[in-house]
Parts: C-alpha cells; sequence; structure tokens
C-alpha cells in the first residue's frame, strides 16, 4: 500500500488544491558527492547476493556503514529540529517569492510560457518539505522530532490552504489555458499537468463568490476534524461481551479453553471478553456452540449513537461541499479525475465483479453450509450467519507455490533485484550510511542502478518493528523525479519593486541547498534530473544475534513485494513534472504495479531466484490449496465498495438518511449473509474516510492486475521484452499519461482506450481470482 489508514487520513487532511501531489540521501562526502550525482558514468555490476547480509547481519554497523557525519538525508545542515524548522521557513520565504512571480506572469509572454512549470516547481518546493515531515513524525524515534515535524507540516499546508482557493493563480492559469497557442507549445505531460493543477483549482470551489468560498473553506475544515474524530472512533476498542463459563466448556483450543473456564469459576463471575482480544478470535474460530460467537460478533460490530452521528455529519459535510462546487455528490466530485470518471461507471464496474463473482462465492458458502450441517448433525443445510465464517473457514496463512527454504529478509531483496533485473535491467546495490544520514540505525539504503543510464534513485528500507514506530507497511516518496535544468530560478529574486537583505539570502540558502542535492544527467535524456528517493516502512521483525537473520512468513514477503512495485513506480516513472512523477496517478491505477508484483510471486521460475546460488533452479510443487473463504470474502469486498458509492451518493441529504438501515437493506438483498441486526459495522469501517468514493480501486486494480499477468507475464515472466513492454506503456508515464490509453496499450484492447461504461463493464468481467491467498493490502 502507499500508506496505512492513519496516512490516507492525513493525505485527506492536506488541502485539495494539487500543490498536496506530496504521497506521503546519498552519502554527503565531498570527495564523491558529484560522482554520485552524476548518472553518467555505469557503475561496475555487483554480486547481488551483497545484498544479503546488508539486511540478515543483526549488527548495527557494517561495511555500509560510513565513518562520516551529515544530516537527515544526507542534508549536511539537517541535523537537529531546529534545523528542519529553519528549512521550513526557508522554504516557506521561497514559495511566496515564487508564488509572487507566478501571479505576475502576465506582465510578458515568455513568463507565461513557464506558467505550468513554475505551477509545479511550487508544488515541488512544498511537497519535498511536507514529505520528509510526514515520514519524520511516522518513523523517528525522537519525540522532538516528531513535535517539530508536526509542526513543519502544519505550517507548510497552512500556506498551502491559501494556495487552494487563490482566484490570482487561478486567473494566471486560466490565461494560460485559454490562449491557443500556448496550450499548443505544451508537451503532453505539461498540458496534463496543467490540467491537474486547473482541475483542484475547480474542486475548491473556485469561482463561487468570495462568502461560497468561505463556506467551502469551512466544510473542508469540518470534514477534516470529523474525518480525524471518526478514524479515531473507528480503532477505538468495543466494550466486551459476557460470555459464561458453559458456554466455552466445549472449545477445541483445550489450552485456552481450559483457562478461560478456570479464571470463571475462580472469579465467579461471568467473563467479560473484548473484541479483536486473543480469547475473542480463539473463542470465534475455536467455540463450538455458536452463542459465544454470536455475542462476541455482536459486540465487535456495535456502535454508540454518537459514533453513528459522526460519521452521518461525515457524509453530509461532504454531500454539501459537493452541491457547494456544483456536483451532484460527493462521488461525482471525487471520480471526475480518476479511471472511473464518474459513480455511474463505478457501479457498472461493481454490478459486473459481482455478478462474476457471486457464482464462486455461493458454491463456498455451500461448503461452509455443509461444513455446519456435518456439525450440527442436521437433516437439512443450515443457513450461514455471521458468527460462522470464522469457524467453519479458519484462517490459513498463505503458503507459496512451490516448497520453499526459510526466506530470510537479505535473500528476498536479492531475489527482488534479480527479478528486476531480468524485467528491466535494474539492480539494487547496497550503499553507504553516514551517521545522520537516518533516523534509525535499523534504516538500510540501497541504489537503484540501471545497467545503461547508471543510478536511478534510492531507496532507504526501515523494515524492522520498534515501539513509537507506525505499524504495518508503507512506501513514502520522500522526493520525485522531475527536470530540473530548465527551473530558471533566478527570476524567482527579479520581481519588480524585490530588495532581499543578506539574512534573507541567507535564508532562502537553506531550501536551494536542500532542492539542489541529489540531481543529475541521466544518459539517454535530455536535461538535469531530480532522482527520486524512496522509504520503506515494514514492521518485521528485527534480526538477532541469538535469533539470527529474520525469517519471513509467506504473507510478509508478499507484502515486500507489494510495497516494492511501488517503488519501482516511483524510480521508473521518470517524468520531467512531479505532480505526475511515478506514483502520483490516479488513485485506481496506482495499486496496479504493487498488485502484480505479488502476482510474480505465483511462478515457479520467479521463486527460483531465492535460491542463493543459482538463478535457475528447479523447484518441485508444494501443497497449495484455494482457501473456500476467499470468494466469500471478495464478495463481501465487492458489497463494502457499493456502500461506499451509495454513502457519498445524493441520498445522503435526504431526512430519512439512515446509514445502518442503508448497510442493512444492502447486506440482504444482494450479499449471501444476512444481516445481523443491533449491528453498525460501518463505523469502523475506516477506508470510507482515506478512500471516499473510491474504495473500489483496488478490487478495480486487481481485475487489471490480474488480466496483464496472464496476457504479458505468466508465460515467461522473466522474459526481458515483456518487461520492456510493461516499463515503457505502464511504469516510464506516472500519472503523465492516461491510465485507459496506457492499459489499452498494454493488453491490445482498444475497447478500453475511451474508459467508458462498457470498459468499466469489461473490467469487471475479468477474473480476479488468480492472487488466492494474497493478503489485501492497500
Amino acid at each position: 500500500m502507499l500508506a496505512n489508514a492513519a496516512r490516507n487520513a492525513l493525505a485527506n487532511s492536506r488541502p485539495t488544491f494539487r500543490f498536496r501531489g506530496c504521497l506521503h540521501l546519498k552519502k554527503v562526502a565531498n570527495a564523491n558527492k558529484r560522482r554520485r550525482a552524476s548518472t553518467a558514468t555505469i557503475p561496475a555490476s555487483v554480486d547481488d547476493r551483497s545484498i544479503i547480509p546488508l539486511f540478515d547481519q543483526p549488527e548495527t554497523s557494517g561495511p555500509w556503514a560510513s565513518t562520516s557525519s551529515t544530516g537527515l538525508f544526507g542534508h549536511p545542515f539537517l541535523t537537529t529540529p531546529a534545523a528542519f524548522t529553519a528549512l521550513a521557513h526557508s522554504t516557506l520565504r521561497r514559495a511566496q517569492l515564487l508564488t509572487e512571480r507566478i501571479l505576475q506572469a502576465r506582465r510578458s509572454r515568455e513568463e507565461l510560457l513557464k506558467v505550468v512549470k513554475n505551477l509545479d516547481r511550487l508544488s515541488d518546493l512544498l511537497c519535498g518539505v511536507i514529505d520528509l515531515a510526514e515520514l519524520v513524525r511516522n518513523a523517528s524515534p525522537s519525540t522532538q522530532w516528531v513535535k517539530t515535524a508536526e509542526e513543519v507540516y502544519e505550517e507548510l499546508c497552512e500556506f498551502m490552504n491559501v494556495l487552494n482557493t487563490h482566484v490570482g493563480l487561478y486567473e494566471v492559469l486560466d490565461v494560460v489555458l485559454s490562449d491557443p497557442e500556448i496550450v499548443k507549445s505544451l508537451s503532453r505531460e505539461a498540458h496534463q499537468t496543467a490540467l491537474i493543477f486547473w482541475r483542484d483549482f475547480e474542486k475548491s470551489g473556485i469561482r463561487l463568490p468570495p462568502e461560497q468560498r468561505k463556506q467551502v473553506v469551512s466544510l473542508s475544515t469540518e470534514i477534516i476534524v470529523l474525518g480525524r474524530q471518526f478514524l479515531h472512533e473507528a480503532a477505538s476498542p468495543r466494550p466486551p461481551a459476557t460470555i459464561t463459563a458453559s458456554e466455552l466448556s466445549d472449545l477445541k483450543d483445550k489450552g485456552m479453553g481450559v483457562r478461560l473456564q478456570l479464571q470463571a469459576r475462580f472469579t465467579q463471575r461471568d467473563l467479560h471478553v473484548y473484541p479483536g482480544s486473543l480469547q475473542a478470535q480463539m473463542i470465534m474460530r475455536s467455540a463450538p456452540s455458536d452463542e459465544p460467537r454470536r455475542k462476541l460478533y455482536i459486540a465487535a460490530n456495535s456502535s454508540t449513537p454518537e459514533q453513528i452521528s459522526v460519521l452521518e455529519n461525515l457524509l453530509k459535510a461532504r454531500a454539501k461541499l459537493a452541491q457547494l462546487v456544483g456536483k451532484e455528490s460527493y462521488a461525482h466530485m471525487a471520480l471526475a479525475d480518476k479511471m472511473a470518471k464518474s459513480p455511474e461507471n463505478v457501479n457498472h464496474f461493481l454490478d459486473a465483479l459481482l455478478a462474476h463473482t457471486r457464482p464462486y462465492a455461493r458454491n463456498a458458502l455451500h461448503t461452509l453450509s455443509l461444513r455446519k450441517q456435518a456439525h450440527l448433525g442436521l437433516s437439512t443445510q443450515p443457513i450461514i450467519q455471521a458468527w460462522d465464517r470464522d469457524y467453519y473457514c479458519p484462517p490459513e496463512a498463505p503458503v507459496p507455490p512451490v516448497s520453499l527454504p526459510p526466506l530470510t529478509l537479505g535473500t528476498v531483496f536479492m531475489a527482488l533485484s534479480r527479478l528486476f533485473k531480468h524485467l528491466y535491467g535494474v539492480t539494487f546495490r547496497p550503499a553507504d550510511v553516514a551517521h545522520g544520514e537516518t533516523w534509525h540505525t535499523d534504516v538500510r539504503k540501497l541504489e537503484v542502478v540501471d545497467e545503461e543510464t547508471g543510478v536511478m534513485g534510492w531507496i532507504y528500507a526501515d523494515l524492522f518493528a520498534r515501539r513509537g514506530k507506525a505499524s504495518g507497511a508503507a512506501h513514502y516518496t520522500v522526493r520525485c523525479s522531475r527536470r530540473t535544468d530548465d527551473d530558471n530560478e533566478a527570476g524567482d529574486l527579479h520581481l519588480p519593486g524585490l530588495e532581499l537583505t543578506e539574512s534573507e539570502k541567507q535564508l532562502l540558502q537553506l531550501s536551494k541547498d536542500f532542492e539542489a542535492r541529489g540531481r543529475g544527467a541521466i544518459r539517454g535524456h535530455e536535461g538535469v534530473y531530480q532522482l527520486p528517493v524512496v522509504v520503506l516502512l515494514c514492521d518485521f521483525a528485527r534480526p538477532t544475534v541469538q535469533r539470527g537473520a529474520t525469517v519471513l512468513e509467506w504473507h510478509e514477503v508478499l507484502t515486500l513485494f507489494h510495497e516494492m512495485g511501488h517503488a519501482m513506480h516511483s524510480m521508473i516513472g521518470r517524468t520531467e513534472y512531479q505532480n505526475v512523477s511515478g506514483t502520483r496517478c490516479a488513485t485506481d491505477f496506482v495499486e496496479l504495479p504493487s498488485i502484480l508484483m505479488e502476482h510474480f510471486l505465483t511462478s515457479p521460475a520467479v521463486l527460483s531466484l531465492f535460491d542463493q546460488n543459482s538463478t535457475s533452479s528447479v523447484l518441485q510443487t508444494g501443497n497449495n490449496h484455494e482457501d473456500a473463504c476467499h470468494y466469500i470474502d471478495t464478495h463481501y469486498q465487492i458489497l463494502l465498495a457499493i456502500l461506499d458509492q451509495a454513502y457519498h451518493s445524493p441520498a445522503v441529504l435526504e431526512d430519512k438518511f439512515d446509514s445502518t438501515a442503508t448497510f442493512a437493506r444492502l447486506q440482504n438483498s444482494r450479499g449471501l449473509i444476512p444481516y445481523v441486526p443491533g449491528t453498525s459495522y460501518q463505523t469502523q469501517f475506516g477506508h470510507l474516510f482515506g478512500y471516499g468514493a473510491t474504495y473500489y480501486s483496488y478490487l478495480f486494480d486487481r481485475a487489471i492486475a490480474s488480466r496483464v499477468w496472464r496476457r504479458v507475464f505468466s508465460q515467461n515472466p522473466l522474459d526481458r521484452g515483456n518487461g520492456e513492454r510493461y516499463k515503457a506503456e505502464i511504469l516510464h508515464f506516472g500519472g503523465g499519461k492516461d491510465p485507459w490509453a496506457m492499459v489499452s496499450a498494454l493488453l491490445a484492447s482498444p475497447e478500453l482506450e475511451y474508459g467508458d461504461a462498457g470498459a468499466m463493464r469489461e473490467v469487471g468481467k475479468w477474473k480476479i481470482e488468480d492472487e488466492a491467498g494474497m493478503s489485501s493490502r492497500h
């Protein structure tokens, strides 16, 4: 995923203007700084097995640790929180000057021709610091660094809020896009970037009278506050269920069952079991009697009236905002710049997908019913209730399709490097880390090296769990690719009446030095580029001297491949404008590269790359089987996507709108398992905030990724020609080209090119079950 739930919330708390393109360094020894920044010289190839000790040695120091000192990400001055604050002030002042330059662009045609470039520069200038702040506050173990990062984030986002509804900026862009000659002079990528800015201005109600624009700002603020409250409530523990000792007398798990029964007898009281606890999970999976499972299900899915009210107020505020800016619903507003284009098209996709999935899900439900019938000794098949799912279809850890030895973290990175070498001619190389360059000694650094052009960028891997670090897995873009040799920064300082003092010039220099690092010429590309930097955050077990290297479970290998799909999208998405670089693309397109990476783990040829001594060993097929509940879970995920659309439709503003009743009607009319009266799961559906009206995206990209895998890679997943084709048609453009045109060209499917209702229905018919056993990473 690009972000965990908290990070998705943060992304949505940013301003809506494209300056929020932010998504959530290299060794600075002066002797070799220039050599590393320039990629004209192709580095010598290295043994890919050298990656293994980088991640598998439990020591915090090693051959990759440098004796030199620097600041965060190789910026020499960024050594203290106070320096971070100074950087924010410097960035803010430069952003103000650049904003003024754009506002004065109508004074010359030459400046009008630079408006799109300068808007993108302004976005990059702010995002470079905001993205760093977002990473620091999620990863740094230092409370002072985290506090400063939060202050920096708030200060720069406050300025971005001003830009969101800046009529002057909008009017200048309007002049540019209204001039046929200027538009004709723009490259496709530049025009796409200009349209992104335009659409985001429109979403902010820029055309509205001043009073209504104030209402837009007020509603946007209300949505942020309600959204954060909703997420807090969604993550809050639910009240316990009261379970009697007799209800646990026949537990399959005798160890835990005996302990719970003894606890009840010793205290002479009923047990209070909290939903989500280990005891609750054990009861849901192991209690033959359905009564304790029923109680726990209801407790886990209950809500207070206040929690329901928070969600419904959030949905209504979104609906009012959409109507204020002239849209029929929030879904219409949110989807206008997505692949789906409209809620009608989303429903075409979901209806087709539901029709395709329902027969498989019904067969799976029939299997569960037979299990329940046999268990209860009934003469007829019983109805499967919501609390039966885990008992009759207990969760099983996903397993690889072939027999594999234990996979250490270093071995998995070696296999990834080998895979990318086969597909793209790209490998990983361990890189030195200077003291102070990273926020924790756990962090390892990789250079991403292209066999023809040299260093493409850097990956910082912070992979081990620790107290205070954000949980889960996430990909952070700390710096995007963009072209920099045509920035014309000098023009920012030559504004009429502008006179800078020496202290102001020194202040501006901080931001300039920060922005200037990591630039270089790229063989085969005209100009100088800003090279991308990404960070991968995971929470794997740390290697120790006693236990040795970290051995990953199969679901953790899947997670790492998924996140590396995002990372390579960031690396290969080489664009001139940062607003369309790599993963900065449509929400319903961004998960395609990461989900596709999971498919590669279904291939024995790819799994052979895990062998340290060979890249072509033959592996035997393991005992892989299909999880019967996989189809049931997919069916339920489709229902949640339909619910997301209903919650962001015009019906939200009706007097009788009831989120629980809406959920119950959907579950009973289109679901497989009956709705349980008294429950209201919607208050725990956190994606309603982070993925409002776009929750369908993961299912959508799963369908496309499955088709790409079957049509392009499945027969020969290590073929360089297929890899280059995929890179050229999909990864290279980032968000700088219509995703439908990209997918259509890759699959040779002209019927998809225009992304209309027919295209959405077509994708809905595609099989998405090839990755059975893969977890749902967002």
